[in-house]
């Protein structure tokens, strides 16, 4: 038995020193590429900022239950790829981190008896980071390639590519934000949630189910996301910006809105839904005592939202695109 423990532990230490080891490898591999650049910032106040911020997040994360050990090691890659990207990207990611958290644990006891995944805090793994930051860490990459670190306004009428890429990150991160606000506060107060695919009463709990408050919450979620990159962009290249950016709002809603349709549509068809007569609740695996109620195991709910994002983003670039040609 005391051997068994000693090799329990002994495991547990090197599986978390390797998720260390990889972060370390992972910031010094994106960090050395970003110095060899020629429009590489020379800041040592934004490399701080770079470093320190995201480590100072996830700890409070992981001390919160927000994020486990292997979250919070990817958390940190991501939140040091957005952060030395813009520090429009950083609030955006922020926002989006902290509202979801406050609203993962809000009404937990209830959300325990409707999911019976449901963790305290929500206890983001690195799957989790990774399906729901992917997208925007690789638009940040993207951006960096085109423009370098620095903050940078939004061009509308033309097809501007560091704000095609600067745009599908704000897209991601508000699609991810506005589905979890509607996720977790329709499921508490969503009254009368009807499958998206076919309009008809279902369990709330359900994947692929919305309702009307649900549909507020995404809106809500994906312009609280705009706001606070729009904040960053005043706050960084001044007043004048005022009006020329103010359509980041609407963006980030209409993106929180877009994306949580996007995620309901996937979770209705590609995603299982059942009901379990022997715990009295919506469960995700196919058994012999479960009643089926919608979709296909073929997605889990990671990856719905990880191509739930990636289709918002891409759609944000295909409107972009019409927008600029109409203006030209």
């Amino acid at each position: 038995k005391m051997a068994y423990r000693r090799a329990m532990i002994a495991s547990a230490i090197i599986y978390r020193l390797s998720q260390v080891v990889l972060c370390t490898i992972g910031l010094i591999a994106v960090a050395s590429w970003l110095l060899l650049r020629d429009n590489a910032s020379r800041s040592p106040l934004r490399w701080s900022v770079s470093i320190l911020l995201p480590i100072i997040v996830a700890v409070r994360g992981m001390m919160k239950k927000s994020l486990d050990f292997s979250g919070a090691m990817l958390a940190i890659l991501v939140g040091f790829v957005l952060t030395a990207s813009s520090a429009c990207f950083c609030t955006s990611l922020l926002t989006f981190f902290i509202t979801s958290s406050l609203l993962t644990k809000w009404k937990g006891e209830e959300k325990r008896k409707l999911d019976p995944e449901f963790r305290e805090g929500g206890q983001r793994n690195w799957i989790q980071v990774l399906c729901n930051g992917g997208v925007a860490s690789v638009a940040s990459l993207l951006y960096l390639h085109w423009s370098g670190m620095g903050e940078r306004s939004m061009v509308w009428t033309t097809l501007d590519l560091p704000s095609l890429c600067a745009g599908s990150c704000l897209a991601s991160l508000a699609c991810c934000c506005g589905d979890t606000w509607a996720s977790e506060v329709g499921s508490v107060l969503g009254k009368s949630p009807r499958l998206i695919t076919t309009g008809r009463l279902v369990p709330r709990g359900t994947n692929g189910a919305i309702s009307a408050i649900g549909l507020v919450c995404s809106f809500l979620g994906g312009a609280i996301v705009g706001l606070s990159y729009y904040i960053t962009v005043i706050l960084f290249l001044g007043a004048e910006m005022l009006y020329t950016q103010l359509p980041l709002v609407a963006v980030g809603g209409l993106c929180g809105l877009v994306g949580s349709l996007i995620d309901s549509l996937l979770g209705a068809t590609l995603q299982f839904s059942g009901f379990s007569e022997e715990f009295g609740q919506v469960v995700t695996r196919p058994d012999h005592n479960v009643k089926h109620i919608s979709g296909y195991d073929v997605l889990s709910n990671h990856g719905v939202n990880l191509l739930s994002a990636l289709l918002t983003a891409l759609l944000y670039v295909v409107a972009a695109g019409c927008v600029a040609s109409w203006y030209n």
